[in-house]
């Protein structure tokens, strides 16, 4: 694809500075580890590794391949290529030495002895004899290493806290303690059984994940991404709030080909910060809408963030149903971020910001819009009945033929095993989390955890469901402060989501709740990698940015109580509630949408004009009665002493209200720079 399809006529500031960029880039490190940069052999043995990996997953999803065979080979591929491309620690970076070929040899060889043993190795599950023991530790450790040098130290210690449960059940206070298993037991759960690392989130890492990853990948190698962006900036016009639009409109079509919240921020925040600096847009306000756009790429269907495939994976339903249950919240939360970003360009003076586009919108829809056939087909296969993967499957292959309607997009040889070698290496950070959380699911399934946690999640709540919904919140967004979205999502998934089920909240909107509040690590400190990295590219205060991002992505921080608390929540995610009907559906949505956009009016302190107090604080009300109704509803009865019968109209009545009066009356001479 050409250079840049759309460029400022005046270039006061024309790029996003290399100190910058380079700032920016190590946070996304952060979130998929500081990989080796290998050359000469080394880089080529690495490379080939990773295509064949790929190779190895493709055939997967066309042909058919025995679930211990592809789970265990998935593995052995996950390991090798995590000890040979991230390094021991950060000084040795960019060589490889013996101690990562090592561990790379030792985990072939423990996955030839699983595999080698067949029926008779899988038999001894219960009574693992004394080299199954051995080898089995090992394997744990090599797990926990590979985890730990592609993600961080935190999964792995967590890993290591849930197997010291396992062996110190006896000694543990009640109502923690158990009956306790020993090392040999656990061995076995752990190591040769499919309920432990090898369970169900490794099988949706190798059926599902990297399959996702290596579309990404030639998505992004058949210029998809850069194509996305230019789109957008054209589209959205030389408006004051054409640069806000654009981030919001990019990060949503960029979910596909990133795959990661914290990449999408990077890609779309150096292309549009620029734009967003000159409309006038304050420093710590853009980096918190440009957080809040790469957040919404995880959101996003049809790609969504890894979590979403373990959705379907553990209630046991389609992906299609997962993406159908998504598209009202993400509809919802563009809704509001677009909202918002038109209350900026009136709160912020935003200037206009003048293009001169090196083509038409119609000309680069022409000549690059068959990137959107690429981007849908895999929704196209699953509506015409095939399975998820074998979905995937064809729209890479989809992927691939378009590529050739243009040269400079053609994914030629080189191109080609960059994309393959790139699908293996992006699905990594992935796979070891989803390796290390099966040690956390096999130890929570073998113990109970779940279920003893969840009746003391309830017993705390005293039985209530807001308060249980609270609480289960709480956990997740602090599991998620330590560890990565996916792995917060498989932990609460097995120790949070019974509380609420027991409780009486269908299955899918349990986990749906918890799959939000897991995404929401990522806007949130210590671990904010994607404001941070915002703040990076706008040279903004970090924590600001945090807070400005909370303020942008209110929706996701709410939205999903809709879907425990209120009778018509499983409208929002396309299903019929209980003894209703359609009109459920529309009539939640309608409800949901007004309490955002007043809930957006006050996080932006900012209607028809700037708030005063008074509108400010009758706007929350407003909207957390048409979102949130229950904690108004609990709040009052408390209060009163007595069940109150609560309807949306007076939530309807204060929010139009405001607007009303704020409609006659003058506005304020100075604006609300900031919220």
């Amino acid at each position: 694809m050409a250079a840049d399809k759309t460029t400022p006529a005046n270039d006061e500031v024309v790029a996003v500075s290399d100190e910058a960029l380079q700032k920016a880039e190590a946070f996304v490190e952060a979130e998929e580890g500081a990989a080796n940069r290998l050359m000469g052999w080394a880089g080529r043995i690495s490379t080939t590794i990773a295509v064949v990996m790929s190779l190895f997953h493709l055939y997967a999803a066309y042909a058919i391949v025995p679930t211990q065979e592809l789970r265990y080979t998935h593995v052995a591929f996950t390991l090798v290529l995590s000890f040979l491309l991230f390094p021991l620690a950060t000084r040795f970076r960019n060589r490889v030495r013996w101690w990562d070929v090592v561990p790379g040899i030792f985990a072939v060889a423990t996955i030839v002895y699983a595999l080698w043993g067949g029926d008779d190795f899988t038999d001894r599950a219960t009574t693992p004899d004394h080299w199954d023991v051995i080898v089995g530790i090992v394997f744990i450790v090599l797990v926990l290493e590979a985890t730990r040098r592609t993600t961080g130290a935190i999964m792995p210690v967590v890993s290591i806290l849930f197997i010291a449960y396992a062996m110190l059940g006896p000694y543990l206070p009640a109502p923690w303690t158990h009956r306790g298993y020993d090392v040999a037991r656990l061995v076995g759960h752990l190591f040769i059984t499919l309920e432990g690392i090898f369970g169900v989130a490794v099988d949706v890492s190798a059926t599902l994940i990297i399959l996702f990853t290596i579309y990404g990948a030639f998505l992004q190698q058949s210029g998809a991404g850069k194509f996305f962006i230019d789109f957008s900036l054209a589209l959205m016009g030389g408006k004051p709030n054409s640069a806000g639009r654009t981030v919001v409109l990019s990060s949503f079509l960029l979910g596909g080909p990133s795959g990661s919240g914290v990449a999408t921020t990077v890609m779309i925040g150096t292309v549009a910060y620029p734009m967003m600096e000159k409309a006038g847009f304050e420093k710590n306000a853009a980096g918190g809408l440009l957080a809040a756009g790469g957040l919404g790429a995880i959101l996003s269907p049809p790609v969504l963030g890894a979590a979403a495939f373990l959705i379907a994976e553990f209630l046991k339903i389609s992906y299609l149903d997962v993406i159908w249950m998504a598209t009202i919240p993400t509809c919802l939360y563009y809704m509001s971020l677009l909202f918002m970003v038109e209350l900026d360009a009136k709160k912020f003076h935003a200037k206009n910001v003048t293009f001169t586009p090196e083509m038409s919108l119609g000309q680069m829809t022409k000549r690059y819009g068959f990137h959107f056939i690429s981007l849908l087909a895999v929704v196209v296969f699953m509506i015409i009945g095939y399975s998820p993967s074998l979905s995937v499957f064809y729209a890479i292959v989809v992927t691939f033929a378009l590529s050739f309607l243009r040269k400079d997009t053609a994914l030629m040889p080189s191109k080609l095993v960059k994309a393959l070698a790139d699908g293996s290496i992006g699905a990594l950070n992935a796979a070891t989390t989803c390796a290390c959380a099966g040690i956390v699911v096999g130890i929570v399934t073998l113990t109970g955890l779940g279920l003893k946690f969840s009746s003391i999640v309830i017993s705390y709540a005293g039985g209530s469901l807001l308060l249980t919904a609270i609480y289960t919140s709480l956990i997740v967004w602090i599991i998620g402060l330590a560890v990565p979205v996916t792995a917060s999502y498989i932990i609460c998934a097995v120790i949070a989501a019974p509380a609420l089920i027991k409780l009486g909240v269908p299955d899918y909107a349990a986990h749906m709740f918890i799959f939000y509040y897991a995404v929401l690590s990522e806007v949130s400190p210590p671990t904010a990698l994607s404001p941070f990295a915002a703040a990076a590219i706008t040279g903004g205060d970090p924590y600001k940015t945090t807070l400005q991002s909370w303020k942008y992505t209110l929706p996701a921080f709410l939205v999903p109580f809709v879907f425990v608390l209120d009778p018509q929540g499983p409208g929002l995610l396309l299903s019929i509630p209980k003894g209703g009907s359609w009109v459920d559906i529309i009539e939640i949505t309608i409800k949901t949408t007004f309490g955002l956009l007043a809930l957006a009016a006050f996080a932006q302190n900012w209607a028809l004009r700037q708030n005063t107090a008074v509108e400010r604080g009758l706007l929350l009300l407003s909207g957390l009665l048409l979102v949130f109704p229950s904690l108004i509803e609990a709040i009052v009865e408390w209060i009163i002493g007595r069940d109150i019968s609560y309807t949306y109209v007076p939530g309807l009545i204060i929010g139009l209200g405001v607007v009303l009066w704020q409609a006659r009356t003058r506005s304020p001479s100075r604006p609300a720079l900031t919220a």
